[in-house]
Formats: structure tokens, C-alpha cells, sequence
């Protein structure tokens, strides 16, 4: 009798627009050109530049994943979702801590823009979390499945957490949340003010559903082909 293996997809690459101008992120997506067409626009350069920003790249054909980590009374909440859904954005963040009724309407005001609840930060170590949370925390894991939990009771398409949770969420929800993993760094780059990375094929290992690519890539002498270095890794 033989086995077969099962082949999990490869993760989805997201490049982070961290930049603080839609002339900035012109330049990059010119740079990047066809090795990219799935672009995360955030805080920075949404509160810089607004919707013009998403309608832009939209009307470029490029996905976007608006990561804004929403986080507010769940009518709020709900409202944003839905101004996010109409600008087609295909993914948005909200925070996890919120509680599943924010969780809940954020997935009801976004109709087809998929709701990624955000965990725990992937700039925090046990430490830092011990002090925001103001009690013992002896694994972030833990508090990562519990947020998990939430975030799968209120329907939403997945998670942001660290690439070092992801096996553990898995093991939890299988295909029920996707996961979104941040903190993605090339072999050989430096972590900047990440406190859990993992390399691209580490990733795609662990059974991330997506990645962002920041840094590592936007900020290589040539993003092209660093972007082409973590394609390879990622499709192994």
C-alpha cells in the first residue's frame, strides 16, 4: 500500500507599500513590475494619500490588502468594512482583541473583502506582551489560538500571526482560517524591528496562506530580484 503526500499550495506573496507618498509607491510597483500584483497598503501611506491610493492600484489590476487593524465599537467597525469592500480590496485587517461581536461585523460590513483578524504583533516577544497584556504569558502561542478561536467563531477569512504560530493554528482550525504571515525575511537580511521571523521557505513550509514582503524586498538594492529570490523559495 502507498501513501501520497499531500502538496500544500504555496503561500501568496503581498509586498508592503510602506512608503509615504502614492509617488513612492509608483516608483516601487514600476520597479517590481510583473513579479508582483498583490500590494499591502497600510496606515502610512493611507492616511497620506486616502482611497486614491486602492483605486490606483486597482485600477492597475493589482490585489490589495488594506491593513488598516481596525479596532472600534463593532457599528464602526461594521462601517468601515463596508467602505473597504467598496473599494474591492480582497483583504482587511482587524484587530482580534476587539472581541467577536467587532469580528463579526467587520465580516458582515465586508461582504466579499476578507476579513483577516489580527493576533499578536510580530514586533512582540512574550515580554512585550506580558506587560501589554498585565499578566503571565508563558507562550505567545497561546494567546494566538485563543484569539484564533474568536476570529473562527465570527466567521472571518483568517489571521495575521507570526510564521512560528502557524503550525499550531493549523493543528487547530485546519483550512478554516488562512493565515497571513508578516516578519518574512530573506536569509542573510537583518530583522529591523521584528522580534519572530521566518525566511520564505520556512513559510511556505509551515503552511502560511500568505506572506508580506517588506523590507527584505523593498528595501534591496534591487527589489526585482530580491523579489525573484523569494518567489523561488516560496514555490520551493
Amino acid at each position: 500500500m502507498t501513501s501520497t503526500a499531500i502538496t500544500m499550495p504555496a503561500p501568496t506573496p503581498i509586498v508592503a507599500l510602506d512608503v509615504p507618498s502614492i509617488t513612492a509607491a509608483h516608483a516601487l510597483v514600476d520597479r517590481l513590475g510583473n513579479a508582483a500584483d498583490f500590494y499591502k497598503v497600510g496606515l502610512q501611506l493611507y492616511t497620506a494619500e486616502g482611497p486614491r491610493v486602492v483605486e490606483w492600484l486597482r485600477g492597475a489590476g493589482k490585489r490589495v490588502f488594506l491593513d488598516l487593524k481596525l479596532h472600534d465599537i463593532p457599528n464602526t467597525v461594521r462601517g468601515a468594512a463596508q467602505s473597504a469592500s467598496a473599494l474591492d480590496v480582497q483583504l482587511l485587517t482587524v484587530h482580534a482583541i476587539g472581541g467577536e461581536p467587532m469580528l463579526r461585523a467587520a465580516v458582515e460590513g465586508g461582504g466579499a473583502t476578507g476579513i483577516l483578524a489580527v493576533t499578536v504583533l510580530t514586533s512582540m516577544s512574550a515580554q512585550d506582551l506580558e506587560s501589554a497584556r498585565g499578566h503571565a504569558v508563558t507562550r505567545v502561542a497561546d494567546e494566538v489560538l485563543r484569539l484564533a478561536g474568536a476570529a473562527a467563531a465570527a466567521g472571518a477569512h483568517g489571521i495575521v500571526c507570526a510564521g512560528t504560530e502557524v503550525a499550531a493554528v493549523r493543528a487547530a482550525h485546519g483550512s478554516v482560517l488562512r493565515t497571513l504571515v508578516p516578519g518574512i525575511r530573506l536569509g542573510g537580511t537583518p530583522a529591523h524591528d521584528q522580534a519572530r521571523v521566518m525566511t520564505p521557505r520556512e513559510a511556505a513550509a509551515a503552511g502560511a496562506s500568505y506572506v508580506i514582503l517588506g523590507r527584505t524586498v523593498t528595501a534591496a538594492d534591487d527589489p526585482h530580484a530580491a523579489m525573484r529570490a523569494v518567489l523561488a523559495e516560496l514555490r520551493g
